[in-house]
């Protein structure tokens, strides 16, 4: 993937966070013209070809001006009924604004675990991939209603870029009330500089991040470094930008000022650390040779290639696949249960229906999940995943 800036149309996946300020404001509530404005944007963007999810703030901004909180700090108790009354009113603008372009909408609510924990994270992925398959644009934002330490520091921007690396896109941009990264908050500091382009953050870059701007922003400066190190490490194109301004999206690609962040230049290196290295095998999968020769083709490992299961896992728990010959092959995440995997082991992908009495996933462990950690070869290519499933056996 290319480090250098690219036109947003020119992106195969882009994750936009919006910030509480820009949606929301605290005397009148929803800014529906600028709602309106972005949701044209994102509709050309969709007619260019583009797949667009949107993380989206202000469900707290909103609902708290709907309930005529005071301003200042919410209690814990506060912030979660806030929560409750905006986010049917924020979906409900959402799925307004879209409609407008005949887009519908499609409304999650994540906490960080369910980006964190394996099974959650297989199933939001899932949803979100088939949302955008069917022309939906998912809205995604932190469920606040039961959230409890997230709740306290508002993380979306780091949500978002975790939405960016799960769901493979290329470019994470970031809409805030501030134009990009400074060498020094620019509301503190009238020397501080701008930075046009991050090749790489390293700890002076990290050093220049501020607080947050705004009793609605709950996000500052920080958040958005930290959304940075996940997203460029993963190989995925960072720009922090303003939203200030009615048509945002359409500012950037008109040469609007912003901050670029290149992404990382070995981004499989820092996915094969994730599963290889970091999680245990929680079983094991044993392949036959024809299997181990579609691994190291790139494709998925499909029940038809597997031999026998070993070990008590879950679906989306890290297993080791093994070849005829004992050494392991590669380490991926599983596709079924133990029990499961165990009954279709052997089986065509045609038939794990009529096994399991409903229709499951093709791969046994989809390429997308799956790092070889034996050399056979050749490199090593499917850690930015595809978009083309493996063929049925």
């Amino acid at each position: 993937m290319s480090g250098s800036r690219r036109s947003l149309a020119s992106h195969r996946r882009i994750v936009i966070k919006i910030g509480s300020a820009l949606l929301v404001d605290r005397k009148s509530g929803l800014r529906t013209e600028w709602l309106d404005a972005i949701c044209t944007d994102i509709a050309q963007l969709k007619a260019s070809g583009v797949d667009v999810l949107v993380v989206s703030s202000g469900a707290i901004a909103l609902g708290r001006t709907v309930l005529d909180l005071p301003s200042g700090a919410l209690k814990l108790e506060e912030s979660q009924a806030a929560a409750a009354v905006g986010q049917i009113a924020l979906a409900r603008a959402w799925s307004g604004s879209l409609s407008r372009d005949a887009i519908v909408a499609g409304q999650i609510l994540l906490t960080l675990g369910d980006t964190e924990e394996r099974r959650r994270y297989l199933n939001a992925r899932a949803t979100i991939n088939q949302l955008l398959k069917i022309g939906a644009i998912p809205i995604i934002n932190e469920n606040d209603t039961v959230a409890t330490s997230e709740i306290r520091y508002g993380d979306n921007d780091r949500l978002a870029a975790r939405v960016a690396t799960m769901t493979g896109a290329d470019l994470l941009v970031l809409l805030s009330d501030i134009d990009g990264l400074y060498t020094a908050p620019p509301h503190l500091d009238p020397d501080a500089r701008f930075l046009d382009t991050i090749p790489a953050i390293t700890p002076e870059i990290e050093a220049m991040a501020g607080g947050a701007a705004s009793e609605l922003s709950r996000g500052g400066m920080r958040t958005k470094i930290d959304a940075g190190k996940i997203a460029t490490s993963a190989g995925c194109a960072m720009i922090i930008a303003s939203g200030k301004t009615e048509h945002p999206l359409k500012a950037i690609e008109d040469g609007v000022r912003f901050s670029w962040f290149a992404p990382s230049a070995t981004p499989v290196t820092a996915r094969k650390t994730w599963i290889a290295g970091q999680l245990q095998p929680a079983g094991e999968l044993v392949i036959d040779a024809g299997a181990e020769k579609a691994l190291a083709d790139g494709k998925s490992l499909l029940p038809a290639g597997v031999i026998s299961v070993a070990g008590h896992f879950h679906r989306g728990d890290t297993i080791a696949i093994t070849g005829p010959d004992g050494r392991e092959i590669a380490r991926g995440l599983a596709g079924y249960d133990a029990d499961e995997a165990r009954r279709i082991t052997g089986r065509k992908s045609a038939d794990i229906e009529a096994v399991l009495g409903y229709a499951g996933r093709a791969a046994m462990v989809h390429r997308d999940d799956l790092v070889v950690t034996r050399s056979s070869g050749r490199q090593d290519e499917d850690e930015q995943g595809s978009k083309e499933e493996a063929a049925h056996a």
